[in-house]
């Protein structure tokens, strides 16, 4: 039967070119190692080593059944690993909801902390507009979230601010409004077209949030709002973050605007959790981890 000593072998040999230098590495004797050898080309029914050498040489058949038995090593990694947070009372899988103004350079970032300190933990992202991600944490869809809309539900959710997220008013280059001298008056941002990102959850229903023009286009999703606001619809707020290549390249123009001032305008992100479910030890410092400046 072959057992995954033998394939643990096998890669390690195939690896260092040398029987005794396997053995070393493994801390077993010579034989040891030749034997395991041998006991998995007799389970496999072929040989895996061409010993005629001074050195061992895969075969056709061992090069074939090479990245097999990479596989193979990483899944038994992978389930030990597994087992390992499981014994330790760190729970199976995390579910996480963003907003989707959050910066996702430093999601991705975070992400990649949060695999190499918990690799057997399993994640779930969702990214959300506003009260959504306020909801799916609310229906137990996701145990832990991020939003710039604040836990109206108290009594059923802890919620604490964990940063800010600077929003600025901008328009395409050749709109209109990018000609008008600063600050652009409440007036003049009325009489042109507001792209609006809205809620799909009904959390938001009936208010609205730096809405200012009498005319607008609503859209539920950022990426939508940012072609439109590129492609000269209309104007609207968007996180500095994500058009700062486009105010760069003069895609896109920054407004000093006469409702918000002349400072950069920051909104609040906050972090959520259900009272009744707490975060666990892998959640806990995820959400630690994604605290902006």
């Amino acid at each position: 039967m072959l057992s995954l000593q033998q394939v643990e072998v096998f890669l390690l040999v195939a690896e260092l070119g040398s029987f005794t230098a396997a053995a070393k590495r493994l801390k077993l004797a010579q034989s040891a190692v030749s034997y395991a050898i041998g006991a998995l080309e007799e389970a496999l029914g072929v040989s895996v080593f061409e010993r005629s050498g001074r050195r061992p040489r895969l075969t056709a058949a061992g090069r074939a059944l090479l990245e097999d038995a990479q596989r193979v090593q990483e899944s038994a990694a992978k389930l030990s690993r597994h087992a390992d947070a499981l014994s330790g009372q760190v729970e199976a899988e995390v579910s996480l909801a963003v907003d989707v103004l959050y910066p996702r350079a430093h999601l991705v970032d975070k992400l990649h902390r949060f695999e190499t300190r918990y690799p057997g933990v399993a994640l779930r992202l969702h990214l959300e507009v506003l009260g959504g991600v306020v909801q799916l944490v609310l229906d137990g869809i996701c145990g832990v979230g991020i939003s710039t809309f604040p836990a109206l539900d108290r009594a059923a959710l802890r919620c604490r601010v964990n940063g800010t997220i600077e929003l600025v008013a901008v328009v395409a280059s050749d709109h209109p409004l990018a000609r008008l001298a600063a600050p652009v008056s409440t007036v003049a941002l009325r009489a042109h077209r507001q792209i609006v990102l809205t809620d799909r959850s009904e959390l938001t229903l009936g208010v609205d949030y730096g809405v200012l023009g009498a005319h607008t286009w609503r859209v539920a999703d950022l990426s939508v709002k940012h072609e439109l606001l590129r492609a000269g619809f209309g104007w609207g707020s968007m996180p500095r973050h994500l058009v700062l290549q486009d105010l760069e390249r003069g895609l896109l123009t920054a407004m000093s605007t006469e409702d918000w001032g002349q400072q950069p305008r920051r909104i609040p992100t906050y972090a959520m959790e259900r009272r009744a479910a707490p975060p666990g030890p892998a959640a806990s410092w995820l959400m630690q981890e994604l605290a902006l400046e």
